[in-house]
């Protein structure tokens, strides 16, 4: 009973009462089993508490409750998502040690985090030696690899994984697809990027913003803006809605082809349709006014930014001060510098 609740309290983020809940069942002398570990465990790392999951843990080794593979694969995870990858070998390890054998989720949880540390190479051994021990991967491992592999511009071994997917009859979701379209686009392969789109049609697996994000974002690199634009009004009559990303995407491709009007007007229609701006959006409008040589325009964004309660971040600070210091205007670039160093930013 006391279990039930708890494991419910803690997927509803109520950790804190969860773990009162467990003093309560310990002072009245009720053992937590495996399961009420878990479910707290479980609990602090969906919060963050990623100390006191190991606490937990240790805890319940010490009682001689022995961890089963639901419980190693939370904290495998929870360390791989911090970028923690050596912690989470270590919890691969003992799991080994105590004889409870790695399934799928810890073989691509584990891949998750090399690939975050940009180790893919890595990532790609724990794939092999999984495939090896037995442990079939299924369309999660395979995206988390063609994602790795795409995001270090390893484009031709994410298209060899893609192949081999096909292969072994391991049917491609939205992410797999997303995750290659965006790195054939980052390559300059947007021929290729598109085909692929088209092949998601194909099978019934609908385009999603990000896939034509990706897609806005290759055509907007290579000076293809008016692509841009149309493909965005076919993808608004395919009743898909652009979001945030895709926005910034297109003013930041009508400035570099300097079209800095015409980005600030699709700056200020998202204003006056209540978009919440982003620090990013209003530094790559900045941006746009410093490459013009427009410094007042990107000062008086800049003020607006900070009475709209949107915090400046170094890269805004950095575009505006090197800009003006380029243009020798040093009185304004040095105010600046002082102040992003009063925030901490530089």
């Amino acid at each position: 009973m006391y279990t039930a609740i708890i494991d419910s309290m803690c997927k509803d983020k109520l950790v804190a009462d969860a773990f009162d809940l467990y003093s309560e069942m310990v002072a009245k002398r009720i053992s937590p089993d495996v399961f009420t570990y878990t479910a707290l465990i479980s609990g602090f790392c969906i919060v963050g508490k990623l100390k006191e999951a190991i606490d937990l843990f240790n805890k319940m080794i010490l009682e001689n409750i022995n961890p089963d593979v639901y419980t190693f694969n939370i904290l495998v995870d929870a360390f791989c998502k911090e970028g923690k990858v050596k912690e989470a070998n270590n919890v691969f390890a003992m799991m080994i040690r105590k004889g409870v054998k790695p399934d799928v989720i810890t073989y691509s949880s584990l891949m998750d985090g090399y690939c975050l540390v940009k180790q893919v190479n890595k990532a790609k051994g724990i794939f092999n030696i999984m495939a090896q021990c037995g442990v079939t991967p299924g369309v999660w491992s395979y995206s988390i690899m063609i994602n790795g592999f795409c995001k270090v511009k390893m484009v031709d071994e994410a298209l060899n994984l893609f192949k081999e997917m096909r292969c072994r009859n391991i049917i491609p979701n939205v992410v797999t697809y997303n995750s290659l379209i965006d790195g054939l686009g980052k390559s300059g392969r947007i021929s290729h990027a598109l085909k692929l789109v088209d092949e998601m049609h194909d099978r019934g697996l609908p385009p999603d913003i990000v896939t034509y994000n990706s897609i806005f974002d290759a055509l907007c690199k290579t000076h293809h803006v008016e692509k841009a634009i149309a493909l965005l009004t076919k993808v608004k009559d395919e009743g898909i809605q652009p979001n945030m990303n895709t926005y910034t995407i297109l003013i930041h491709g009508l400035c570099k082809v300097g079209r800095v009007e015409d980005a600030r007007n699709v700056f200020v229609d998202l204003s006056f349709k209540g978009y919440n701006l982003s620090v990013y959006t209003y530094t790559v409008m900045i941006q746009g006014f410093c490459i013009k040589g427009l410094f007042d325009e990107a000062l008086a964004l800049l003020s607006k930014m900070k009475d709209n309660g949107c915090i400046p971040n170094a890269k805004t600070y950095e575009i505006i001060i090197r800009c003006l210091f380029d243009r020798d205007e040093n009185d304004k670039a040095e105010k600046l510098l002082r102040e992003a160093v009063v925030r901490g930013l530089l």
